[in-house]
């Protein structure tokens, strides 16, 4: 009776410990892919950093060429505070154009990824999902949508302005990052790749950081109060 109930016990055991173990491989493997893709894509994006740098500057002379003080005297509200979002996207959606087959190849190898955690996925597929569209959004027409606030007195946004500004709003990301709950998956390993893509992102980091300045440029052309 004892052999047969200890045998018993045991095959309950390790029935138990199998699919753990085996979901535990699989989250591993999943952490490993997207560390290895995270790395990928920051390393191509703060490679183009420069190429980022001077789109940003010929956007700067672009709409110091064609719309100079176009929202001259114009107030400073709820209308401008969208306006200024557009701005913003603008520039994201110009800068990040060098990187976009890149955000592609990072998609594709980890949109289909699966961790053991609904934390820990859940949130990688909702990333993939808004760097995607992120990627995928045109480059606005700030000056034809601020000459249309003027021309109407500043009281109507353009439909293009408020259509755009859903979209980049909803999807405004970092482009390569490290979801909160995979630094509790990290093996020794997957450490050292997490450690080389946040030296690439903080780079990253960096430049948005050093822009800020070209946005503040840009207001002051149009006119555009925040």
């Amino acid at each position: 009776m004892y052999p047969r109930a200890a045998l018993l016990l045991l095959a309950t055991v390790v029935a138990s410990v199998l699919p753990a173990s085996g979901a535990a491989a699989a989250s591993s493997a999943s952490t490993q892919a997207y560390l290895r893709a995270d790395l990928q894509l920051a390393s191509a994006s703060a490679g183009r950093i420069p190429a980022g740098e001077s789109i940003l500057r010929n956007l700067v002379a672009q709409i110091r060429r064609e719309c100079p003080g176009a929202a001259a005297k114009s107030p400073q509200d709820a209308q401008s505070t969208q306006l200024s979002d557009e701005l913003i996207g603008a520039m994201v959606t110009s800068a990040i154009r060098p990187v976009r087959a890149a955000i592609g190849s990072f998609a594709g190898a980890v949109g289909g990824l699966r961790w053991s955690s609904g934390r820990v996925t859940r949130p990688v597929h909702a990333y993939v999902s808004q760097l995607r569209t992120m990627a995928s959004l045109p480059v606005p027409g700030v000056c034809a949508d601020v000459r249309s606030w003027a021309a109407s007195g500043f009281t109507a946004l353009p439909a293009a302005t408020v259509s755009f500004d859903g979209r980049f709003s909803s999807s405004w990301v970092a482009v390569a990052m490290q979801p909160v709950g995979l630094t509790a998956l990290e093996g020794g390993g997957e450490r050292s790749l997490a450690r080389l893509a946040a030296a690439r992102e903080a780079q990253l980091a960096d430049f948005e950081a050093r822009e800020v300045e070209t946005w503040g440029t840009l207001m002051g052309v149009l006119g555009l109060n925040p």
